[in-house]
């Protein structure tokens, strides 16, 4: 399917990258979901609240050796039944990684978030993408060497506007009411930003294939906040976004491939 070939099924990626899906879930829950409901309402599986008990959400995800755990996880409990691994990841660590402060309570939270132009004086003016993400390009080298080829493992990051709808929100929103406000009150500060954060994205998505993972993607804010922005609005702002944070644009002289990569299989 990445490779625009005809393949045997359609792909589905099932919400969420672990312990939403397992035995023990219960009649109401599996029902649901068979009637389209969130697959979110699944319990979590043992081995992943196990993980999550001990140790907080992000810690997971700045921790490559718990983030390859859970990866992993789904793949054991489904031999044969899952065709990818994808890896244990937030797309929010972007804009921590820009210098923000995002905490799960339980859902993301911007203490701080950018309420006017002048407070993205607050985000790092240079990004170190392997400094800042660094933890998240081991976790994926640890978890390629971990699956032995026993299926694909696919990185991703946030799509920029998904990513500056949450750094203005504060959190999420079903109206993205700031945001949208942002982009008419604030079109040129609104593209710069949005140039920032694909910028990012993009060096993201590089280090994430020089790690190891063999399908990267950006994820979207969902297609009932995208229409929320008027359709020339998103034409002007969300598109250019996704496509500069799409890495084979930039220059590649600027990204040179290493010269060395993770255990080889099968599936590269």
């Amino acid at each position: 399917m990445a490779l625009g070939e005809v393949t045997e099924r359609a792909p589905v990626w099932v919400m969420r990258q672990a312990g939403r899906y397992l035995p023990g879930a219960s009649r109401r829950h599996r029902s649901q979901v068979t009637n389209g409901t969130d697959p979110m309402t699944f319990v979590r599986s043992p081995e992943f609240r196990a993980v999550r008990e001990k140790h907080e959400f992000f810690e997971v995800c700045r921790t490559p050796h718990l983030a390859c755990e859970i990866t992993l996880q789904p793949i054991r409990r489904y031999t044969g039944l899952v065709d990818a691994a994808i890896i244990f990841s937030d797309i929010l660590v972007v804009p921590q990684a820009m210098g923000m402060e995002v905490i799960m309570n339980p859902g993301p939270h911007f203490p701080d978030p950018l309420n006017t132009p002048g407070d993205v004086e607050k985000l790092h003016k240079v990004v170190d993408v392997q400094k800042e993400l660094g933890y998240v390009f081991e976790a994926i080298t640890m978890t390629r060497k971990e699956l032995k080829g026993e299926v694909p493992l696919i990185g991703f990051t946030g799509a920029p506007w998904t990513l500056f709808a949450y750094m203005i929100e504060g959190g999420g929103s079903k109206t993205l009411q700031k945001a949208k406000s942002w982009l008419y009150r604030h079109p040129l500060e609104s593209k710069v930003l949005l140039r920032r954060i694909a910028e990012v994205c993009a060096e993201f998505l590089i280090g994430q294939v020089k790690a190891g993972a063999q399908v990267t993607g950006l994820k979207l804010i969902g297609i009932r906040l995208t229409h929320a922005v008027l359709p020339i609005r998103c034409f002007n702002f969300s598109t250019p976004g996704a496509v500069n944070s799409h890495p084979m644009i930039l220059p590649s002289s600027r990204y040179p491939t290493s010269s060395t990569s993770p255990q080889k299989s099968a599936n590269n």
